[in-house]
């Protein structure tokens, strides 16, 4: 792709010189660490001198806790076994509330706007309590503590109280289906489960006690189930063993200081969930270190977050960007929580949030922007924003339309930073450069301490062509390991199967001309509608359950800037065809089974599905004939001829 020659945003004089990430530049040249001149020669000094800058990050930023002298140590063998600040003893949490006062931390919007906000004591306070209570109950560094949350404060209280002793916070969004939260939780034995017993969405309220109480009876390993209510009014938790009002939980506990366990740097911070194609969803585990780490720097030097800023993004709790968002209290800024839908009462909701709470940086997603532009929505005519600074957009690729939107219809002066990363190393490959140009459809930049690169099949960098999304040299972030998998085994297959020692993340990568990249969609058969990535393995689980259905197929679909999931069946013998009825049927078997990201979008009805000599379906060639792209194997196909089923379908070509 060719970028236009002039870019769409270049920052102000003022903007370069007081951003952080040129102060950071100045400060290394002043304590002789290095001699860096723009962000691209920083950028190339921090994949050469990898020890150099993440030492010099953790002093720059002078992370709480004890460093020792020992930053990096390279496996040439085996990258993921590289070894990070093996003396360090640190705690998550501490580093985000390392900031106190009368300053709000936290501000909650719901549907109907603003609902109530956090001090930093406030913050503080309730940390304190609901920490002593997990430790009264039990709950000790390493083990795990799961919540079932909505985007509200308590989670944030919830995760912070959990790191602080040590333990391991993994989280799910309420609106997953009994199955999907098993799958998740059922794995990892969490000894206490924090949940509301409702939530919020599209205006109406939706029951979450009915699988708590499922969740509760399946998963033998809880001894306390944590509920939250959500209207703030008396719970009956009748019928849940174990269950206890957080109020109550709480209450025997006066706020004081807290007593953070300081851990190693690869002590476990947060499990993780992302889907393969085969079998239950992935258990990521994230260390402490390299999680604050990877996201302070991103936050900082990437996203120009500063104390007192004020940062919102829209997330649930069961995406990766509700912990990245939440790490932005380590830079002291403000977080802005919303839970529901973006489009609730008001289209331009949002921007109702982000005006009135004056925000700084705004986290969004192509789908949302798009939906604004085919709404006809300019938000430009009724809000001024003018405190905001940053836009940043994720979850799937921004085209260049969508550039042109931001710019013409919601701010000019803004910098526009899409990024892309993921669940699986809790961060970004690629992001914004607060100091450089904006160029129409292009992300800024590879991240500091990132050494990414776009290789062809043979394992050979290319640009101005799109290749796989690889990184060659090791960085903090990476997984600590994959629960369950204990030797190894799913870990290496997930990222190091590929080429040989080099990680490879799943995704067609383009180098452009003006050092910008572009990502061109997934390169596995992992689905990826919104950005959430999702495995096909639930979605068969559910569909398979359907008596009228002998066997499926489920891909994604490029369509209209994003992903959609794309279902094909083979009829039971008998069954008179796909109707609405039955297509009815089938998504409401999957959203109940696993979560409403899962349903398709599409519902065809085949007769046949390509198969590998071994008897495996091929989701990799269906894809890509869907997508108008040629097989280029198809001698490994026992029935190459099936694949002319899912050439040109009709349905597929229309909303």
């Amino acid at each position: 792709m060719n970028s236009v020659a002039k870019p769409q945003w270049i920052p102000s004089e003022d903007r370069v010189k007081n951003a952080v990430v040129t102060d950071f530049m100045t400060w290394l040249e002043t304590q002789g660490r290095a001699s860096v001149s723009d962000f691209a020669s920083l950028h190339k000094w921090s994949v050469e001198n990898i020890a150099d800058f993440w030492s010099a990050a953790w002093d720059y930023f002078e992370i709480s806790g004890h460093k020792g002298g020992h930053v990096y140590t390279r496996n040439d063998t085996d990258i993921k076994a590289s070894k990070w600040f093996s003396e360090a003893k640190i705690n998550f949490a501490e580093n985000l509330l390392r900031y106190r006062g009368d300053q709000e931390a936290i501000v909650f919007w719901g549907e109907k706007g603003r609902q109530r906000a956090l001090t930093r004591d406030d913050l503080y306070n309730e940390v304190s309590r609901l920490s002593q209570a997990l430790k009264a109950q039990g709950v000790e560094p390493g083990d795990r503590v799961a919540g079932l949350m909505p985007n509200m404060p308590e989670a944030i209280v919830a995760m912070l109280a959990t790191t602080a002793i040590g333990a391991v916070w993994s989280s799910a969004s309420p609106d997953f289906g009994t199955q999907g939260i098993l799958d998740r939780f059922g794995h990892i034995a969490p000894k206490v489960l924090i949940a509301p017993d409702s939530y919020d969405y599209n205006l109406k309220n939706h029951d979450v006690l009915s699988k708590v109480r499922e969740v509760a009876e399946e998963i033998t390993s809880i001894e306390k189930v944590v509920v939250i209510s959500w209207s703030g009014e008396a719970l009956d938790l009748g019928g849940i063993s174990k269950a206890v009002d957080m109020r109550d939980f709480v209450a025997p506990y006066e706020a004081k200081d807290i007593e953070y366990a300081r851990q190693g740097f690869d002590h476990p911070l947060y499990i993780m969930f992302s889907s393969g194609t085969t079998g239950a969803p992935k258990c990521i585990v994230h260390r402490v270190g390299g999680a604050l780490m990877k996201q302070v720097v991103e936050h900082k030097f990437h996203g120009d977050l500063k104390e007192e800023d004020r940062l919102f993004y829209f997330t649930t709790c069961g995406w990766m960007m509700w912990n990245w968002f939440a790490a932005g209290l380590a830079c002291g800024a403000t977080l802005i929580c919303y839970d529901g839908s973006p489009f609730a009462g008001s289209p331009t909701i949002l921007f109702d949030l982000a005006e009135q709470e004056k925000a700084t940086h705004f986290g969004t997603s192509p789908k949302y922007l798009d939906t604004l532009k085919k709404a006809g929505e300019s938000p430009i005519e009724n809000y001024k924003l003018p405190h905001l600074r940053a836009i940043y957009s994720t979850g799937s690729p921004l085209l260049p339309e969508g550039f042109d939107f931001v710019y013409e219809h919601v701010k000019k002066d803004v910098q526009l930073a899409s990024i892309a990363g993921g669940t699986d190393i809790l961060g970004c490959f690629m992001l914004g450069n607060p100091v450089g140009p904006v160029f129409r459809g292009e992300i800024q930049t590879p991240a500091l301490g990132c050494a990414v690169s776009a290789f062809d099949d043979t394992g050979k960098p290319v640009s101005n062509d799109r290749g796989e999304l690889v990184c060659t040299e090791p960085f903090p972030s990476m997984p600590l390991c994959f629960w369950g998998d204990d030797d190894g085994a799913r870990y290496h297959k997930a990222y190091f199967a590929r080429f040989d020692n080099i990680w490879t993340h799943g995704d067609f990568l383009e180098v452009t001309e003006n050092g910008g990249l572009i990502i061109h969609g997934r390169s596995d058969a992992t689905l990826n509608p919104g950005g959430v990535r999702i495995g096909t393995a639930e979605i068969y689980r559910q569909v398979e359950t359907l008596d009228e259905i002998r066997e499926a197929i489920v891909v994604g679909q490029n369509w209209d800037g994003d992903v959609r999931v794309v279902l094909c069946v083979i009829l039971q013998d008998g069954v008179e065809g796909l109707n609405d009825e039955l297509t009815k049927k089938i998504k409401t078997r999957v959203r109940t089974g696993c979560t409403p990201r899962h349903v398709p979008a599409k519902v065809v009805a085949v007769t046949d599905i390509p198969r590998t000599r071994s008897g495996k379906i091929t989701e990799l060639a269906v894809r890509d004939i869907i997508n108008g792209r040629e097989v280029g194997n198809k001698e490994a196909l026992a029935n190459p001829e099936a694949l002319d089923l899912y050439r040109n379908i009709p349905s597929l070509q229309e909303d």
